[in-house]
Parts: structure tokens; C-alpha cells; sequence
């Protein structure tokens, strides 16, 4: 399979290595924008960032107040609804072909070059 080639440069500064090297967790590759914890509401306010998106936002709000209220409230959030769904799924889809991709890089075998 392939491998990864590593090579620490230690020598004299093996201290000053070891100091640092306590400030940093690991040193894998993570490229995913989401965890399942901030899924919906990073995915939501990435999403309200189009113009379209507050658009119908607008609408919805718009809808609630009962002198300006044109169809029924429900009816004109389906649009909405619909539309943050699909891209909702499309965003976690994405999110989860790259973390697999991530998990696949950080489990190849590495080799570490030591003197």
C-alpha cells in the first residue's frame, strides 16, 4: 500500500521539539467544514448568506403579519423548507465523502526516519 514518509528533525533541538510539540493535539488531516454537533446551525447560517434564501425568509415573515398575510402561513414556508432541506442533505453528503477521505489518509502506514 502507500506510505507516508516522515522525518522529525530532532537533534539538538529535541527540547525545544518536545515543548512545542506538547502545544499541538495531532497532526491529522481533517478537512470536513461540519461535526455533528454544528451541522444545523453552521449549515444554516452559511445557507441565510444567499440572497435568495432571506428573500423568501422575508416572505415568510411577511406572511405571519395578519394584515399583509396573501396565503396560508404554511403554504409559504414550503418553498423555504424544501430548498434548505435538499441543500442541507447535498452540504452533509459532501461533508461525509470528505471525512471518510480524511480517515482513509490518516490510517495509512506511516514510516518515521530516526538516525
Amino acid at each position: 500500500g502507500k506510505h507516508r514518509i516522515v522525518i522529525p528533525c530532532l537533534g539538538h533541538f529535541k527540547e525545544e521539539y518536545e515543548k512545542v510539540s506538547k502545544l499541538y493535539v495531532n497532526n491529522k488531516i481533517r478537512t470536513t467544514k461540519y461535526t455533528l454537533l454544528n451541522f444545523i446551525p453552521r449549515n444554516l447560517f452559511e445557507q441565510f448568506h444567499r440572497v435568495a434564501n432571506l428573500y423568501f425568509l422575508f416572505l415568510v415573515v411577511l406572511n405571519w403579519v395578519p394584515l399583509v398575510e396573501a396565503f396560508q402561513k404554511e403554504i409559504t414556508m414550503l418553498p423555504l423548507i424544501v430548498v434548505l432541506t435538499i441543500i442541507a442533505v447535498k452540504d452533509g453528503l459532501e461533508d461525509y465523502s470528505k471525512y471518510k477521505m480524511d480517515k482513509q489518509i490518516n490510517n495509512l502506514l506511516t514510516k518515521v526516519y530516526s538516525r
